[in-house]
C-alpha cells in the first residue's frame, strides 16, 4: 500500500508560483508512475502532468511551459512546480501513483492523496 500527502498549495495572485510536494510512503516509489491532477470548481478532475520511473514528462497543453513536473526518489517525493498561474488554475490538486507506465486516465491510477487547494487571485 502507498500512502501520498500532498502539500504546497495556498492563494496566490495571478502570475505568481507555487510549487506543490507530494510525499509518498513505500519503498518501491522509483518503480512508480506519478501524476498530478485538479478539479476546478463545478467541473471533473483532469490531468495535469505525470512522470514516469525513468523521468519521463508528460504535460496537459493548458500547462506547458508554465508547469514543471519533477521527483526526487531519495526523499519518495514528487512535485509540481507552477509558474504564470492564472485564475483557471484555480483547483484542488491531487497527487496519484500507479505501479505501471505512466496515464493521463485517473482511473488508472492507484494511489491517491487527499488533495492540497490552489487559488489563483486576478
Amino acid at each position: 500500500q502507498v500512502q501520498l500527502v500532498e502539500s504546497g498549495g495556498g492563494l496566490v495572485q495571478a502570475g505568481g508560483s507555487l510549487r506543490l510536494s507530494c510525499a509518498a510512503s513505500g519503498r518501491t516509489f522509483s518503480r512508480y508512475a506519478m501524476g498530478w491532477f485538479r478539479r476546478a470548481p463545478g467541473k471533473e478532475r483532469s490531468f495535469v502532468a505525470s512522470i514516469d520511473w525513468s523521468g519521463g514528462t508528460y504535460y496537459t497543453d493548458a500547462v506547458k511551459g508554465r508547469f514543471t513536473i519533477s521527483r526526487d526518489n531519495a526523499k519518495n517525493t514528487v512535485y509540481l512546480q507552477m509558474n504564470s498561474l492564472n485564475p483557471e488554475d484555480t483547483a484542488v490538486y491531487y497527487c496519484a501513483g500507479r505501479d505501471r507506465t505512466t496515464a493521463t486516465l485517473a482511473t488508472l491510477y492507484d494511489y491517491w492523496g487527499q488533495g492540497t487547494q490552489v487559488t489563483v487571485s486576478s
